[in-house]
């Protein structure tokens, strides 16, 4: 099989992992005139943006979409009637530098199916992220996937070379995972999770320390990683508070989520359609609130257990607490502020700022980029109080619900 079919097969395959994209990772360029390739800090990768609005891509493939596993929910199972392929290690190293040299990526997230053992494939995988670095002098973004079972020297190995390891946790329940990938443990998973988070705060350590001796070099931009969402019957709120336990245990970077999607010859024990993607969504916005904004798991999920899909979770929590609104933005707390529906992180630091020499009038929130008609109804201005009525209105909430369309016909 040639290189362009291989690649059509591997790239295929690895388009159902989200978790490639990252940030947070050490500065690293060529203008010392060696090596190849560059890292610029706070950037993200796999076609996502970075703060000044570039889109930033890596090549995203598996060494082999072959596999012992037999994961029910993935399309590359063992029992799986797809197209079958393997890269070699140079095959791998070349395709990377070629694609940097014509700039169509800036970086490798490199996974593979297990085969034969965990520490031969993950042998392979820290092979290709080896040579790059140590042949070639690629300064670029490498992004690994570590195999749980693989040897603590292999992990240890891979931290040298890459810039993020993650670890895909998979199913946010260990019952589902037991019924969905019995060949999986989620025991083995979160102690790999574990090595890292030592070997990262190791790392962190020795950067810290004030010695003359240069500092261990591990996974830069730390860890992350994977649940697949709707594949089970797992509720948003549990699915938040694996993401919560996983965050507080491991210190990980990101948790993705991936919502499920059918895959041809599907078990029957999974369903036969996809959730809707506006539930990822939502997912990441209550994630979001939760590393950012200070939320706690069960101030995001009620009673019910699922987030609303028709407005998103931080104003679904204001319009279960009115009586904390409407709050006054020239003196409110920080942590007060960033409750506020239609204020971002960014929007209350320049509020801050601002209030330190003026008074924030009704005018003022157009330049500091908030938009209004969602946080009027919860703040108070020099020259806005909304009216009581408003408030408590039972009507509120479908001001923000989105407007109801005409289906197609498709004709």
């Amino acid at each position: 099989m040639d290189v362009q079919r291989k690649l059509e097969i591997l790239a295929d395959a690895a388009k159902y992992d989200a978790s490639c994209a990252s940030s947070g990772t050490e500065t690293r360029d060529s203008s010392d005139g060696k090596g190849m390739g560059s890292t610029a800090p706070g950037m993200g990768i796999c076609h996502s943006y970075a703060p000044d609005g570039r889109c930033i891509s890596l090549l995203k493939v598996l060494l082999t979409n072959a596999c012992n596993y037999d994961c029910l929910y993935c399309v590359n199972r063992a029992s799986s009637n797809v197209p079958r392929a393997r890269f070699t290690i140079e095959e791998v190293v070349k395709l990377t530098l070629d694609f940097y040299r014509r700039n169509y990526i800036e970086g490798l997230f490199l996974s593979s199916g297990i085969i034969r053992s965990p520490d031969y494939t993950m042998e392979q995988v820290v092979s290709v992220a080896r040579k790059l670095r140590e042949e070639h002098h690629f300064r670029g973004y490498i992004h690994l996937k570590t195999i749980p079972e693989a040897d603590d020297g292999l992990i240890a190995e891979a931290g040298k070379y890459a810039d993020r390891l993650s670890i895909n946790i998979e199913m946010p329940q260990e019952t589902s995972l037991k019924q969905f990938a019995p060949e999986k443990d989620v025991h083995a998973i979160r102690r790999t999770m574990g090595r890292l988070r030592l070997k990262l705060d190791e790392a962190e350590e020795d950067r810290s320390a004030k010695t003359k001796a240069k500092p261990q070099r591990f996974a830069p931009a730390g860890q992350s990683t994977q649940m697949i969402v709707g594949a089970d019957s797992a509720s948003d709120h549990t699915i938040l508070h694996t993401s919560a336990n996983l965050y507080g245990s491991y210190k990980l970077r990101r948790v993705y989520y991936s919502a499920f999607s059918p895959i041809p010859d599907a078990s029957r024990a999974l369903p036969l359609v996809q959730p809707p993607l506006l539930r990822e969504h939502r997912l990441y916005q209550a994630d979001w609130l939760m590393r950012f904004y200070g939320f706690d798991v069960g101030e995001i999920v009620d009673d019910s257990a699922m987030l609303p899909l028709d407005i998103d979770p931080k104003l679904a929590w204001a319009l279960r607490h009115r009586d904390r609104f409407p709050l006054d933005v020239n003196r409110a707390s920080r942590e007060e502020l960033l409750r506020v529906p239609g204020f971002g992180t960014k929007a209350v630091e320049r509020i801050i700022a601002t209030r330190r020499t003026t008074t924030i009038r009704l005018a003022d929130l157009a330049r500091l980029h908030v938009p209004r008609n969602k946080a009027l109804p919860f703040i108070v201005l020099s020259d806005h109080r909304p009216s009581p009525h408003r408030l408590d209105a039972a009507g509120l909430i479908e001001r923000f619900k989105p407007k109801a369309t005409q289906l197609g016909f498709g004709f």
